[in-house]
């Protein structure tokens, strides 16, 4: 299977030319891809734990006696 292509356009000229990325070019393009997975799933797993904290603060609150609204009002 060949490897993806590029294209690269001389701004003087105009000629347009299409160009097989090197061994080395998918490669990087790879690992790129892997960070980018890794961030996205690290940025998930930490707005799934703020979401958490934040149920737990809210029920801890409840436990005390505050109100949906009286909790709702320190949220904002």
């Amino acid at each position: 299977m060949p490897n993806p292509t590029r294209i690269e356009i001389n701004c003087t000229t105009g000629v347009e030319s299409i160009i097989e990325l090197t061994d080395a070019e998918v490669a990087e393009m790879e690992a790129q891809a892997a960070i980018a997975e890794a961030k996205r799933a690290e940025d998930e797993a930490a707005k799934a734990a703020e979401e958490a904290a934040k149920a737990s603060a809210q029920a801890k609150l409840a436990a005390l006696g505050l109100t949906a609204e009286e909790i709702a009002a320190l949220s904002k």
